[in-house]
């Protein structure tokens, strides 16, 4: 499994597909496909039965995962997509901006 560049917490832009430019923060990474949960990029309609939890069931709308190299993450100082790279400030490892060198 490779190393991903985006976390859950941060800001990020779609760069390509159906919801290209939307921006949301992340709420979860699924390392194992390679995906990202959007808050409110990707609703999909789901149909659900009526349980104990939702006893009216129903149509409902939930993220869906989009792939990761289809997000950017969105510059602390410019706001737009930018690029991640890491360097060692001190004694930490700190992920930076590569667009305005910001530290994220």
């Amino acid at each position: 499994m490779e190393k991903l560049k985006i976390k859950s917490g941060d800001t990020v832009i779609v760069t390509a597909g159906d919801h290209k430019g939307a921006e949301g923060k992340v709420m979860r990474v699924i390392r194992e496909k390679n995906k990202a949960i959007v808050e409110g990029v990707n609703l999909v309609k789901k149909h659900e039965k009526p349980s104990a939890a939702n006893p009216q069931g129903g149509i409902t709308e939930k993220e869906a995962p989009i792939h990761i190299s289809n997000l950017s993450l969105k510059d602390p100082k410019t706001g737009e997509a930018t690029r991640v790279g890491h360097r060692v400030e001190g004694d930490k490892k700190v992920r930076f901006a590569k667009k305005s060198n910001q530290v994220l």
